[in-house]
């Protein structure tokens, strides 16, 4: 993605609100996270709202929010961009081609709220599932997608994430 946009910034926003529809930022607050200017992260920002791929609110302090735009008509490409540029289709694939009944797979932590961080915590929620298989598929996935990939197997997961997959939505 870095080498058809070529603003670090941009990527790091794009990837920031359209990895998880839910992640809300503000200037300041964005800024200290990508440790760069507030001046880089509001260029970046007016220009991606503009576009109309961010929604803009005002709290009662008039601080502007910022989240990703749903009904914008590039939305669901842009956000299956995010995931491919993450290699999280990779971690759904891998998962699903070999780990047994699986019912959810979640990712959580910091790519859970749109953070690049370079470790993806994922948890697969299902019955019966393969633990030989998953004890090879983080050295897998390590040198697929060049993130390491920590997972978590659980019958029933109950904490907030980022779902990936849902047998029960995606009707496999």
């Amino acid at each position: 993605m870095q080498s058809l946009i070529t603003s670090k910034t941009r990527v790091k926003l794009l990837i920031k609100f359209f990895l998880n529809a839910s992640t809300q930022g503000y200037l300041r607050g964005l800024s200290k996270e990508f440790d760069e200017s507030t001046n880089g992260i509001r260029k970046e920002l007016n220009s991606l709202t503009k576009a109309g791929y961010l929604r803009v609110t005002k709290n009662d302090s008039n601080k502007k929010l910022y989240t990703a735009n749903k009904k914008h008509p590039l939305y669901d490409i842009l956000h299956q961009i995010v995931l491919k540029e993450l290699g999280l289709d990779h971690i759904v694939t891998s998962v699903l081609d070999r780990m047994g009944s699986v019912k959810r797979i979640i990712v959580i932590g910091d790519y859970a709220n749109g953070l690049d961080t370079g470790v993806i915590d994922v948890v697969v929620e299902g019955e019966a599932l393969n633990t030989d298989y998953i004890a090879t598929l983080s050295d897998k996935m390590k040198h697929k997608i060049n993130r390491s990939v920590r997972f978590l197997l659980c019958a029933n997961y109950q904490e907030k994430g980022l779902e990936l997959y849902n047998a029960a939505k995606d009707g496999k």
